[in-house]
């Protein structure tokens, strides 16, 4: 009887997986071929072979964004990897009340990048909150350019991210430490370990998987940074676009009727390749790691 139903699971997970081919599947296979096209918004293109890609090879706006992309890894990345894990060692103790700080940590993962980009653009504007503070305060002479400097810009931008997803890893951390046993602790304690000490060769340790997998999260997210620019510079990218990421040069490029879809497509081709390689070089170091540890 059983042998005869080998279908019914099938049957269950066809119409998702119906719409993962559809809507990430198919797609993805179209950018792959347009990608050796010229193909406009309003045409189908012709094939050109590698001609997109050795466009991409010379133009400067795309290092541009590449440079911006590559510095949004570079600081975004650590600090989400190591903030949510000392804020997860933080609300990890059973205290009173503790779940209603998780409850706030968490908040910010649930709101609309849209929202929250809005409200840290009142925050940091001229005549926003953070600048008269800083001005009453006599830290800065006058208040800061953080929405209209492109260096500025883009750290402002790296601050929401990194606010933003806090908590988001901060629960993937606090399942982490919910398995480390306790006897390792208490025999830390024992041995007159402090709690930096502990922090340092315990917890690290035993989270040191959980914190690849939450590295190579941020590091896929990052690569892909949009909204944050696009709602805090008002769809500018800053002064002359000089903050623009990769995915933002991507819709720059491909967007309206006259939008290149073909190069747009090599860029994002291009982009899949890089974010790819991080994936899989997270996998490497992980089964380093865990070989090290067995």
């Amino acid at each position: 009887m059983i042998g005869r139903r080998w279908y019914v699971p099938w049957l269950f997970l066809t119409p998702a997986l119906l719409v993962t081919a559809l809507m990430t599947w198919g797609p993805l296979a179209n950018t792959g071929v347009l990608a050796f096209t010229d193909a406009q918004a309003l045409g189908g293109g012709q094939f050109t072979g590698l001609a997109n890609f050795t466009r991409l090879a010379d133009d400067t706006e795309f290092f541009r964004a590449l440079g911006n992309t590559a510095l949004y890894l570079v600081v975004v990345v650590p600090a989400l990897v190591l903030l949510p894990l000392l804020l997860a060692q933080l609300v990890h103790a059973k205290l009173p009340g503790i779940g209603a700080f998780r409850a706030v940590f968490y908040t910010p993962v649930i709101a609309s990048m849209v929202v929250v980009g809005l409200i840290w653009s009142w925050l940091l504007s001229s005549d926003g909150l953070v600048n008269a503070v800083l001005v009453k305060l006599r830290v800065v002479a006058e208040p800061l350019p953080f929405l209209t400097d492109a260096t500025l810009l883009l750290f402002a931008c790296m601050l929401v991210t990194v606010w933003k997803g806090l908590g988001y890893y901060m629960v993937i951390y606090l399942a982490a430490l919910s398995n480390v046993p306790n006897e390792l602790y208490e025999a830390a304690r024992v041995d007159g370990a402090g709690a930096v000490r502990r922090f340092r060769s315990v917890t690290v340790p035993t989270v040191r998987p959980t914190m690849l997998l939450v590295g190579t999260l941020a590091a896929i997210s990052a690569t892909k940074v949009f909204a944050e620019i696009y709602v805090m510079s008002s769809g500018t990218a800053g002064p002359g676009g000089q903050a623009k990421s990769i995915v933002y040069y991507i819709r720059e490029v491909g967007l309206g009727v006259d939008g290149e879809i073909g190069y747009a497509s090599a860029m994002s081709l291009t982009l899949f390749v890089g974010t790819l390689g991080l994936s899989v070089l997270a996998l490497v170091l992980r089964r380093r790691s865990e070989r090290n540890e067995a």
